[in-house]
């Protein structure tokens, strides 16, 4: 099919309403239920898209926001340990209904000042999404932690 059989809605909604096109191969709202709309000229209009484009914004989507998280581990920590801990996380994330966007190991860095006599720690960027309603949990359970010198969580939007 060529550029210049395909007619757009617009095109074909001002041709019926000039009277140069018969109103029954005007596209309905019906039309937009279904992937394809063919009108009776045979021209194929893909209308999925449109309604697609919307349906990517779903509620569950607006309820979620993006977070950073920084934690500081204690270098006493195996790498198992370690490993276990940011696991830990995102399963906190993943169960709750977020997503984890990123996890970025930055490895061991000196500290400014000592942190329960510690003078270096493992450091862990996080980027998620998750519902505002589970960041008191999180960060009740990172303070809990053992493994966790500190942390940082920071709302992005």
């Amino acid at each position: 099919m060529t550029p210049e059989e395909v007619k757009t809605d617009k095109e074909t909604v001002d041709e019926a309403a000039a009277g140069d096109a018969p109103v029954d191969e005007v596209p309905t709202e019906e039309a937009a239920d279904d992937e394809t709309a063919v009108d009776k000229a045979g021209t194929d209009e893909v209308i999925a898209d449109k309604v697609i484009e919307v349906e990517i914004t779903t509620e569950e989507d607006r309820l979620l926001r993006e977070y950073e998280l920084v934690l500081v581990i204690s270098p006493e920590v195996t790498e198992e340990r370690f490993e276990a801990v940011i696991d830990k996380v995102s399963q906190f994330v993943t169960g709750n209904g977020g997503a984890i966007i990123n996890i970025d190991r930055w490895g061991k860095k000196n500290l400014a000042y000592p942190i329960k006599h510690h003078v270096d720690a493992s450091y862990v960027l996080s980027r998620f999404k998750m519902k505002p309603a589970f960041g008191k949990e999180l960060e009740t359970s990172l303070r809990i932690s053992t493994e966790v010198l500190r942390h940082l969580l920071i709302k992005l939007d």
